[in-house]
């Protein structure tokens, strides 16, 4: 930017392009100054801006899809000091998820590498990553993370802006505009045409190991061989609806988490431990009663952005075909008479039953 301008200062007088501003102007005129802005309403200037800034997205976007496919990353975690090698998304997932410190989805990073040092450093120099307080020691750091849920990064710090993609998007714009606007103003402008949209699919984890795979079906097949765990056949044969699969997938993963086999309720030292157990006895298929893991408290997620929670369906497409072709009418009843139909009304004998059952 300041290359062009210098070389376009040289050709023209500067007055061509910017606007003057006089200070003092009721001063005597030796001590008037005169300034010269020098913005984007000038055409020119903002041609420049624009340019500047997709030539800008464009490197971004080929760095992150280096980091994407990229598979000598080596990184250590920043709260166990375990060591990761693979692909970047590896040690991200295993923050998340091991120590609730979650900084957004490896596929909107970039410059991972140089964002993961920018925090370590921030720790090493014994300061928190959320609240940015200095602490006399390590302990007292981890401590006052834990407590005060701190495990986060500071959303004002534009120091970080570098590390999104979010932020290369629209020239001027930072992650907090973009995420304001309204997506309602776009619907005016749609074009029918969607033949060059291209998605980028999400990586979904396995519930017993830390195997990802980029569609569901991969990652079901994946769960079946290796864990002898066939997810649809269960919802087939309990006839789960979506949310008790939510509860379902967020009870094997609070119980994988606290490395506890939910088949016997043995507990072990670690993961790899827990694995081998579950394989050896065949327990990923040993469910124990549905009233241990249909409960209020599973409807929350254990890992934040659990990429397999958004795949769960209850459409009839997943449905066997004997499923299919069952018929259960519906019939409505007549609300005008409320009275009336309290005492004929056809829930009175399924309470009763239920009554009798119970």
């Amino acid at each position: 930017y300041i290359l062009y301008w210098r070389k376009r200062f040289t050709e023209q007088p500067i007055t061509d392009f910017c606007s003057v501003i006089r200070i003092n102007s009721t001063a005597p005129f030796e001590e008037q100054e005169n300034y010269f802005l020098l913005c984007d309403v000038l055409p020119e200037d903002r041609i420049l801006r624009e340019e500047l800034q997709k030539q800008r997205l464009k490197e971004i976007l080929e760095q992150q899809q280096q980091e994407r496919n990229d598979t000598n990353f080596h990184g250590i975690c920043m709260f166990c000091n375990e060591e990761f090698l693979g692909n970047r998304s590896v040690i991200l997932n295993h923050m998340a998820r091991e120590h609730a410190f979650n900084i957004g989805l490896p596929d909107n990073i970039v410059n991972c590498n140089e964002f993961l040092c920018t925090l370590q450093k921030k720790l090493d120099n014994l300061q928190c990553l959320y609240c940015e307080k200095t602490f006399r020691d390590k302990n007292t750091l981890k401590d006052h993370m834990r407590k005060k849920q701190h495990r986060k990064i500071n959303p004002k710090n534009r120091e970080y802006d570098r590390f999104y993609v979010i932020n290369y998007l629209e020239l001027g714009k930072s992650w907090e505009e973009v995420q304001l606007e309204d997506d309602r103003e776009l619907l005016d402008h749609q074009e029918d045409d969607w033949s060059d949209w291209e998605e980028h699919p999400a990586s979904a984890i396995c519930l017993f190991c830390e195997k990802q795979a980029e569609t569901i079906e991969k990652l079901y097949v994946h769960m079946e061989d290796a864990h002898e765990f066939d997810l649809l056949k269960i919802k087939s044969e309990l006839g789960l609806n979506f949310y008790q699969q939510v509860k379902l997938v967020n009870f094997i993963r609070r119980q994988v988490h606290q490395c506890r086999c939910y088949g016997c309720h043995v507990k072990f030292k670690s993961k790899a431990d827990l694995r081998t157990h579950m394989e050896e006895t065949k327990h990923t298929s040993l469910l124990p009663d549905r009233k241990t893991w249909d409960q209020l408290e599973y409807y929350f997620p254990t890992y934040e952005n659990d990429t397999l929670l958004c795949t769960l369906s209850d459409s009839e497409s997943d449905l066997t075909v004997q499923e299919q072709n069952e018929s259960v009418p519906i019939i409505s009843e007549d609300t005008s008479k409320l009275y009336a139909l309290k005492q004929s009304s056809i829930l009175n004998q399924l309470l009763l039953q239920e009554c009798l059952k119970n």
